[in-house]
């Protein structure tokens, strides 16, 4: 008899979570102005908002936390990250930057100016918001695939190259800063990059004298999908994948908060040392000493072990069979979601589910606020609001996908959690006829508006 799978680790410590009436939630979800971002943590009983930095660390990552080098410049730690970082992706010169989205204000600062050009593969809302802030515009190049959310193709995070050969002829080269890779692919599900594209850009964007740059955030999870999925590959460790991928790049932003299983920090990698220097200047300026940028010795030391953690693939294996898990019992149920399933959530498609609701109420952030209402689980909306205001016409922008996030921490909950959640769902679907109305914005910001938006009912 074959053994049943068990996950590579146990349990050590356990953290007591809380269930809320019906009645409160609705309340809170008033005072709230109906961002599930105004949310308490203590008013949420399954915290489904955002994989990044709600994880848990090993006893490894612990323990290196106990031999942080708090010293300003040249800590020990820094030289463990800076060694770590090189074995991985094979990029020499390391800059230290609190989060993600501080290693794209650094880099972006160095290398983005207004009117320029930045194909990819449907920019994340913080890669966008950056490099929209300073004028400048992102082209979207994603295959036609990754929208069609019944479509199994197994890389729906790849670039078209015939589209982004389009923008690079269309654009003088001067106006093109470099193409950036996001992997995986969160906008359009979590969905992969295979190895082939990524080459294939590479050379592509050689051609044309373009600098290839990753959005790395879960680049390990990535690389797992190119081993199980890509021919050729299994017989490869993450770690040699790893190797080749970053190899076909310029260099890389880094959220260190996802793949690096930590709670803070992030990193810009780089081979081309006149750019390091440049952007060190910024990082000084903006984030703190460049053996540090932002990050505690400590923190740095832990992400050290993290990212070697999560480049094994047991780790990886067991982390992505539960996010596959609970898309399996929700595609059981009928639910509409993007398939695939990912490698960090399930994304559940809220023009499907909720076909009542106009886009100019907001399906998703409207299925989301249902299913916190139902169980008390928070997701995110990654449809219409998360897309923002054209900065031009500042009129809405309707992306190709209307999609409910549920993000799932790493090593954080049991696949009990997993069916409470999908028997949720389950019942706000039953129900979906019933929820005719979506919601209205009362008070936006100019840019990255879904963190603090105010709504209302309409």
């Amino acid at each position: 008899m074959n053994l049943p799978y068990a996950e590579p680790f146990r349990i050590k410590m356990v953290e007591e979570i809380y269930q809320s009436t019906k009645e409160h939630r609705e309340e809170w979800l008033k005072k709230a102005n109906y961002n599930l971002f105004n949310l308490r943590s203590s008013h949420v009983f399954i915290d489904l908002l955002t994989d990044s930095g709600t994880g848990a660390m090993s006893d490894k990552q612990w323990a290196a936390l106990m031999i942080g080098d708090e010293s300003y410049a040249g800590s020990r730690s820094f030289e463990a990250l800076q060694q770590t970082v090189e074995n991985i992706t094979g990029f020499r010169y390391l800059l230290p930057t609190h989060q993600g989205r501080a290693a794209e204000n650094v880099l972006f600062s160095v290398l983005v100016k207004e009117g320029d050009i930045v194909p990819g593969n449907s920019h994340f809302d913080t890669t966008k918001g950056h490099i929209e802030i300073r004028k400048a515009h992102a082209v979207d190049c994603t295959i036609d695939e990754a929208f069609e959310i019944n479509d199994l193709h197994p890389f729906k995070g790849n670039l078209d190259l015939v589209k982004l050969e389009n923008v690079y002829q269309s654009y003088p080269k001067e106006q093109i800063p470099f193409c950036m890779i996001t992997i995986t692919c969160n906008s359009s599900g979590g969905q992969p990059v295979s190895l082939e594209n990524i080459k294939a850009v590479k050379e592509l964007s050689d051609k044309y004298g373009i600098p290839v740059l990753f959005d790395s955030a879960r680049f390990a999870e990535n690389a797992y999908f190119i081993k199980i999925r890509e021919e050729g590959q299994k017989h490869k460790t993450i770690k040699e994948i790893c190797k080749e991928l970053f190899s076909y790049g310029d260099g890389m932003t880094m959220s260190s908060k996802k793949d690096g299983l930590v709670n803070i920090g992030g990193f810009i990698a780089l081979k081309n040392k006149e750019i390091f220097e440049r952007a060190s200047n910024f990082t000084i300026i903006y984030e703190g000493f460049i053996t540090y940028g932002g990050m505690a010795g400590r923190d740095m030391s832990a992400l050290a072990a993290g990212l070697n953690e999560a480049t094994e693939f047991p780790y990886l294996e067991s982390r992505i069979s539960q996010v596959e898990y609970l898309g399996n019992k929700l595609m059981e149920a009928g639910i509409p979601v993007q398939k695939p399933i990912g490698g960090h959530a399930v994304f559940i498609d809220a023009l499907n589910f909720l076909p009542n609701i106009k886009r100019e109420e907001f399906p998703a952030q409207t299925l989301a606020i249902e299913l916190y209402k139902e169980a008390g689980i928070r997701g995110v909306e990654i449809g219409t609001l998360l897309a923002d205001r054209d900065p031009e016409t500042r009129e809405n922008r309707y992306p190709k996908l209307e999609l409910l996030r549920l993000a799932i921490p790493r090593r954080t909950y049991t696949n009990n959690h997993m069916d409470y959640v999908a028997a949720a769902v389950k019942n706000v679907f039953e129900r979906r006829s019933e929820i005719k109305r979506g919601y209205k914005i009362k008070r936006e910001p100019e840019i990255l508006r879904h963190f603090t938006v105010q709504l209302d009912k309409v």
